[in-house]
């Protein structure tokens, strides 16, 4: 069995650990959730100073130029670009990743209507996951109703069925925000193509924690958050891609003044930029834009300790060490995995379920509560609530799609295997001790 000595020992051999003193770590807390918001890089704070006393305070409106501030968008999208397997003009940072999806499905919807010939059966379904994230859901509703189309939403083992010729979108989040399975995405798309279909992925999972490939897998479009692996901060710009052969097909639909092609004419009709700048919309938030240049930065540094292939590796072995603890050292308190074992198949998370009715009222799984007194410990993960549903097979929740999910992120940059075996040994405790029983861990806060 592996020991304390054994999780010391690999950390003292981690290529990468020098990167984690680029982070401002809270002395006590094991941060195992990195997937829903990246820890603060160092530099952050003397950024956001920079840019408020200086670029700002003392640099004013000049700043636009003198600072750069007006090519940022383009300048990080050049710079995190060879992460997501992308080129140097194909990305920006911009807007949120909802208003980027909607950009990009109102593209590819126009695409698709003026490609359909009039004697052609029509592509009217966009096809998604169910337990996508919902954001990526409430978007490509509103899409479908402007567009007349109908959203379908299926299981994950039903995607490759529905690809057939009525459907003109498939849209899906390369690692599943609940389960941290992830899709074979050159494969989907070229299965969706083979058909005439268009792929939309959100990579807000993927950006910066799995290798991605965007031009290899021959992608059409692409958005993502920088708030999760790239530690950009809470609300920082998202990024969208498009593939060049797509890009100057259509305009997207919020034809701001920072997309026109010369948005300093100041002219009345909107005429789009060529290429990536066209996906810009209004004014830039440029502390926020600023800060998240420390989180790519660290990437950038990175690419020197064997880049994504180290981080990869290392994440896998982080998960694998986790799994493999949880299962020898938790037994006997109803956790399942929802993960998939599989390197090829997963994230870089871990989620556990637990069986319903070991809550404290008899009904819930007491996963939330369990999650909240990891907290109280200084071990930070996430819970998100279980839909109740089952799948079309009948077997319902036996992949964790659907069950509550104790949720823990894995960032190589900063997490250790020394933290690994300490938060299991929390874990543990937790559940043996019944502490997770007390009422004010049972209090539902806003944010889970």
């Amino acid at each position: 069995m592996t020991t304390l000595q054994d999780c010391q020992a690999l950390d003292a051999q981690d290529a990468l650990r020098p990167l984690r003193e680029r982070f401002a770590l809270p002395e006590g807390v094991i941060y195992l959730d990195g997937n829903s918001l990246g820890a603060q890089p160092k530099a952050a704070a003397a950024r956001v100073a920079e840019v408020v006393q200086q670029e700002w305070g003392q640099g004013l409106i000049r700043s636009w130029n003198s600072a750069g501030w007006i090519n940022l968008p383009e300048r990080l999208g050049d710079q995190f670009a060879p992460w997501i397997g992308a080129g140097a003009g194909e990305v920006v940072f911009t807007d949120t990743t909802s208003i980027n999806l909607y950009k990009v499905l109102t593209a590819a919807a126009r695409i698709v209507r003026a490609d359909t010939r009039e004697d052609a059966p029509g592509r009217r379904k966009l096809i998604s996951e169910r337990s996508n994230f919902p954001t990526d859901l409430y978007i490509a509703q509103s899409v479908c109703q402007e567009y007349d189309l109908e959203l379908v939403l299926l299981e994950p083992e039903e995607i490759a069925g529905a690809l057939q010729a009525d459907v003109a979108i498939c849209m899906l989040t390369h690692v599943n925000y609940r389960t941290g399975a992830m899709h074979d995405m050159a494969a989907v798309t070229a299965a969706a193509h083979a058909q005439g279909i268009l792929c939309v992925w959100d990579l807000c999972h993927s950006a910066g924690a799995v290798p991605v490939d965007l031009r290899g897998a021959d992608a059409d479009f692409a958005i993502g958050c920088s708030y999760k692996y790239l530690n950009g901060g809470p609300g920082s710009p998202a990024f969208v891609w498009a593939h060049p052969r797509l890009i100057n097909r259509f305009w997207q639909p919020l034809s701001g003044w920072f997309g026109h092609a010369e948005p300093f004419k100041f002219v009345p009709d909107y005429h789009p930029a060529q290429g990536i700048q066209r996906y810009l919309c209004g004014t830039q938030p440029m502390v926020s834009m600023s800060v998240l240049q420390c989180g790519l930065d660290i990437y950038t540094e990175a690419e020197q300790f064997g880049g994504m292939d180290a981080l990869r590796a290392k994440s896998l072995a982080l998960t694998d060490l986790f799994i493999q603890l949880v299962e020898e050292r938790c037994q006997g308190h109803g956790l399942g995995l929802a993960t998939p074992r599989a390197h090829a198949a997963r994230g870089s998370q871990v989620c556990l379920t637990r069986e319903e009715g070991l809550g404290i009222d008899g009904q819930d799984s007491g996963a939330y509560a369990i999650v909240q007194a990891l907290i109280a410990r200084g071990v930070i993960g996430d819970f998100r609530a279980g839909s109740g549903a089952t799948s079309q097979d009948g077997k319902g929740g036996g992949t964790g799609l659907h069950k509550d999910i104790l949720r823990f992120g894995f960032t190589p940059l900063y997490v250790g295997f020394e933290d690994v075996w300490n938060a299991v040994g929390h874990l543990r405790q937790v559940l043996e001790s019944g502490e997770w029983k007390r009422p004010e861990f049972n209090t539902i806060n806003a944010v889970t």
